[in-house]
């Protein structure tokens, strides 16, 4: 199996003169191509500098990374830029897009990075405008960022992190910032690249959202302490039926516990049903 990814005994240590933080610990993954990750752990664990090492951010203290065949671990800041140009696509919580520039120039953005920086050319210009289109933003390329919502900001960085072809792409918590229904709807756009063999990994402390990946890492201390399989991966038809359930039974239960309130409690709170606001108007 063709792998996209590989760390070997990545470990990472962090100098605060008297006090040495190892961050991690010796980790070492494969990511085979088509791979779908959810990175998980509490805070300090080592997630984030996981995620970190792996978009050429920063470098190992020691260990290897093994990315599309190439070791970039111990490559200079020249060639990690070329390397996170051209072959990691990156999706944060709070987005990232320029706010003076369109849904179209956020979107083009990765392009003006390419090594020998190119012109950008008429066919760059209508892959941009077909990666809109497949967010469902073309009708949205003249708008700009505070123009949109939550959801559709996302949209755009995803398209974004499309824009070169990536052998990977990193998502750190890209729904954090969003409601049940919008992170459903960016889910299904990863799950469907995923389906079109693109690995990814993510990073996430919501455990439904762990479920769309294949499999779950769960970071603790600076070490893998262990690996779910998602023998049941969630879909974009059993999350909306789940949320629907959930609303049905937030439903009954607010009923429930109306109907367990004194009738004094119920007005006092204000949940006084329409027929005692009716009588108490007839009495004025």
């Amino acid at each position: 199996m063709k792998m996209a990814a590989q760390v070997i005994d990545l470990q990472k240590h962090y100098d605060l003169g008297p006090v040495l933080v190892k961050a991690l610990r010796g980790v070492t993954l494969d990511f085979p191509e088509g791979d779908f990750v959810a990175v998980m752990g509490s805070s300090g664990s080592g997630k984030s500098t996981l995620l970190n090492l792996l978009g050429g951010l920063d470098r190992p203290t020691s260990g290897k990374y093994i990315l599309g065949g190439e070791d970039v671990s111990q490559m200079d800041d020249t060639q990690l830029s070329t390397v996170r140009n051209q072959k990691i696509g990156f999706i944060f919580q709070s987005y990232n897009l320029i706010s003076q520039y369109t849904v179209l120039e956020n979107i083009e953005l990765p392009l003006h990075y390419r090594p020998g920086h190119p012109k950008i050319s008429p066919l760059d210009r209508e892959k941009c405008e077909r990666m809109a289109q497949r967010v469902g933003l073309g009708q949205r390329l003249d708008h700009r960022p505070f123009q949109l919502s939550g959801g559709q900001q996302q949209r755009v960085a995803i398209a974004r992190a499309m824009m070169n072809d990536p052998e990977i792409i990193l998502a750190d918590e890209a729904t954090g910032n969003l409601d049940s229904v919008t992170s459903i709807e960016i889910m299904t756009l990863l799950r469907n690249l995923n389906d079109e063999g693109r690995t990814i990994i993510m990073v996430t402390h919501e455990p439904d959202i762990a479920m769309w990946a294949k499999r779950q890492l769960v970071m603790r201390d600076g070490v893998l302490f262990k690996e779910i399989i998602n023998e049941v991966r969630t879909t974009p038809q059993s999350a909306l039926a789940a949320k629907e359930d959930k609303a049905f039974v937030d439903d009954e239960v607010a009923k429930a516990t109306l109907a367990a309130l004194p009738k004094s409690a119920a007005v006092d709170t204000g949940i006084a049903s329409s027929q005692g606001d009716k009588s108490r108007q007839k009495q004025k």
